[in-house]
């Protein structure tokens, strides 16, 4: 079928299925093609998330072969950070429900024109997230629109299938009916352009978008506005009335989120209250994503909690991921950092008991967390989170997580989704989208106990309406096709 034709029976005008064709053509000149070469696969134990018995898909034959009875194949890129979290709440659901999961990074194999394509790609993506929170005129010109409206369209839909053939050759000889499940739409498109024959997409955000369709696998949607969004492919063709997705095309299944962090939601929160309750000081872990974007945010929070940090009024954990660098100019800029700081760098045992000791344990100062390793770097973050009373973070993907948080100015328009839907399930702040406002909500969450108390219970409640539980039935939805 060729999908830059025809998009779940929207047919794509003459000018855009060319322009589709042109685009690969450019990578192809570019790159070369692997259509005719054969990639053999095997399996390598992870190390780090031994813990979630994650085996990574290598492309040669020196390791395991791949088992077809109890695995599914967890398809992601390494694209910032957010779709490597989805993928590691995939991994860690599966794995709970007694299936190998088996890691298959479509970036991560850099003799293959698929790494390559995607690569690029990526390093224009963190560019524009970069330019855009260092200038107000591109991201209001530039970034705001692309990624809220253009990728929300069709026909950039039709130019990603195009490109998703080039990625295809590295599934060939992948057995075809182990599940995929894709926590990017490049690995879904390219699973189905292969001949895979159980490929669940698993959508991230809550806007939205046409770069997000796979044709042919099945879609897995967190909330049920964006359910209906997709359901109509609303606004996807201008005002024009699209023909809708099929009803078997799409299910709502909730959020996305580790079986650690589900299995311990009321324990966790309990914590959190009664830390609250007998004035220990509020724990506040500041995450910097993929793009080491926004820093002058987390310097102006760093700033403002140094004095109440030192009196033992706030505890702090900044997660640098690996941007170490970050870190170092943020204790060069903040005068009396460094002085309250203890740094946890490139170290992961060190890294596991701090996270395990200060679930029960008392904490104090600044701790900075940073990795080299890709799964360290980006697992940091959720192992911290359980002992955290308050995640403050852009709206991205960690929108959606079972944990108190205050959202700090967006990066790319359809983030803003992510901050709305949490706001109304009672687990998040509204987007701060100014230093003055975060300040306000951080000085709520330090001074008074209704704004955090109050998260917790509605996770509580949440998690009894099976808001958090996306990533098993993902996982069930993958096995039973």
């Amino acid at each position: 079928m060729e999908r830059s034709k025809e998009i779940f029976g929207n047919i794509m005008p003459k000018k855009v299925y060319k322009k589709a064709i042109k685009s690969k053509r450019k990578y192809q000149k570019k790159y070369g093609s692997d259509e005719n070469k054969d990639f053999p696969v095997s399996l390598k134990p992870n190390k780090v998330m031994e813990n979630l018995g994650i085996q990574n898909i290598e492309l040669n034959s020196e390791g395991e072969a791949l088992d077809t009875e109890k695995s599914v194949i967890v398809g992601n890129i390494r694209m910032g950070f957010g779709h490597y979290r989805i993928s590691m709440a995939i991994a860690s659901c599966a794995h709970a429900l007694g299936y190998t999961p088996y890691w298959m990074d479509l970036n991560s194999y850099p003799d293959t024109v698929c790494t390559k394509v995607i690569s690029a790609q990526n390093d224009l993506s963190s560019l524009g997230s970069r330019l855009s929170g260092k200038s107000w005129l591109f991201n209001k010109l530039i970034w705001e629109p692309l990624n809220y409206e253009g990728f929300r369209k069709l026909s950039y839909n039709a130019s990603d299938q195009k490109n998703a053939e080039l990625m295809a050759p590295v599934f060939k000889n992948v057995p075809k009916d182990i599940p995929v499940i894709a926590t990017h739409v490049w690995p879904a498109q390219a699973a189905i352009h292969a001949g895979m024959e159980r490929v669940v997409n698993a959508i991230p955000d809550n806007w939205p978008m046409a770069l997000h369709l796979a044709e042919g696998a099945l879609h897995t949607i967190q909330t049920h506005n964006s359910y209906q969004g997709y359901r109509i492919l609303n606004g996807m063709n201008g005002k024009k009335v699209c023909k809708e997705m099929p009803a078997d095309s799409l299910l709502y299944t909730g959020h996305y989120i580790d079986h650690e962090l589900v299995s311990n939601i009321e324990t966790d929160c309990e914590r959190r209250i009664k830390r609250k309750k007998d004035g220990k000081p509020t724990r506040f872990l500041l995450t910097i994503g993929g793009a080491g974007a926004q820093k002058e945010i987390f310097d102006a929070i760093i700033r403002y909690l140094l004095p109440d940090i030192k009196e033992g009024r706030a505890v702090l954990y900044v997660n640098v991921g690996d941007y170490e660098h970050v870190w170092h100019e943020l204790v060069n800029a903040i005068p009396g950092l460094s002085g309250v700081s203890t740094e946890h760098f490139d170290n992961w045992e060190d890294t596991k008991a701090f996270a395990e000791e200060a679930l029960n344990g008392d904490v104090e100062g600044v701790h900075a967390f940073a990795h080299k390793n890709i799964f360290e770097a980006v697992y940091c973050t959720n192992l911290l989170m359980r002992s955290a009373d308050v995640l403050v973070t852009k709206p991205s993907e960690l929108a959606f997580y079972p944990v108190p948080k205050l959202f700090i100015k967006r990066v790319g328009g359809h983030e803003q989704w992510g901050a709305i839907h949490s706001a109304e399930i009672g687990d998040g702040t509204l987007e701060c989208r100014d230093i003055p406002h975060t300040l306000q909500m951080v000085r709520m969450f330090l001074k008074e106990d209704t704004l955090l108390c109050d998260m917790c219970e509605n996770i509580v409640k949440n998690k009894a309406a099976g808001i958090y539980d996306g990533a098993y039935k993902v996982v069930e939805a993958a096995v039973r096709q």
